[in-house]
């Protein structure tokens, strides 16, 4: 069997973050809980949003909300009144001072949430699956993505044999800590069945080093090992003349 293990999980306290930022031993499962409603409740009241993750923070006593969205204008709504119907109604599930803020994602074709709910989107329209996937490897390999790997299972085009089928282009190197890999989930509720899409993208690599820095690197040990030589024998040099000396 396959031991598979989600890319965010294993990159969490390396390059990646946690969508709930706080430490709570004695509330912990009450804070989980509701951590998973509010969750739940944002993305069922946000669908045409294109909602890509939710981070939550507890500073003290309050609540902090911070949705990470293509489409900001949605989620505020006329003159801020559809952020703020959203703040009550959390403070009302959580009886805790809440804080709201919205941030913008400037790409959205290389974030791999909003890709798999939007090939889902496009399954559930009727859309051809293999057309679905080339098109958002087309765009995410246009807006800078290093690689980037789409895969569907299920009854793809009404088959009463439900099957996986999966396309790649560029790199994606799961096993590597320091690649940034970015992975969605998303689920297409089609009148044959139950979709799933996945979408892993491999944006860039943290900590490598170009040809120029290695170059100085190498320049610096090279001067270290020649100061330490130099080093060397000047205490050679000492420790001799001091030895004559004792002699004389």
């Amino acid at each position: 069997m396959g031991h598979k293990i989600h890319p965010k999980s294993i990159r969490l306290g390396y390059i990646k973050d946690w969508e709930s930022k706080w430490f709570n031993l004695k509330e912990m499962p009450n804070f989980i809980e509701e951590d998973y409603h509010i969750r739940v409740y944002l993305k069922n009241r946000l669908k045409l949003a294109s909602v890509s993750k939710i981070m939550i923070e507890r500073p003290g006593k309050y609540l902090r909300v911070n949705i990470y969205t293509s489409r900001p204008g949605i989620v505020i709504g006329k003159g801020g009144q559809g952020i703020e119907n959203l703040r009550k109604e959390i403070e009302t599930m959580t009886a805790k001072k809440t804080f709201m803020n919205i941030m913008e994602i400037k790409r959205p074709e290389i974030d791999a949430q909003l890709a798999s709910g939007n090939i889902a989107f496009q399954l559930e329209k009727q859309v051809a699956f293999r057309r679905v996937m080339k098109k958002t490897i087309e765009k995410a390999m246009l807006a800078g993505a290093r690689g980037i790997k789409v895969m569907v299972s299920g009854r793809l085009g009404g088959a009463e044999i439900a099957r996986t089928e999966w396309l790649k282009e560029g790199r994606v190197p799961l096993q590597t800590f320091r690649a940034d890999i970015d992975y969605g989930f998303s689920e297409a509720f089609t009148a044959m069945g139950q979709i799933g899409v996945k979408v892993w993208i491999f944006k860039k690599e943290f900590f490598k080093k170009t040809a120029k820095e290695l170059t100085e690197e190498a320049k610096i040990i090279v001067d270290l090992d020649t100061l330490a030589k130099q080093t060397q024998a000047a205490g050679l040099d000492v420790a001799m003349e001091e030895s004559k000396q004792t002699k004389t």
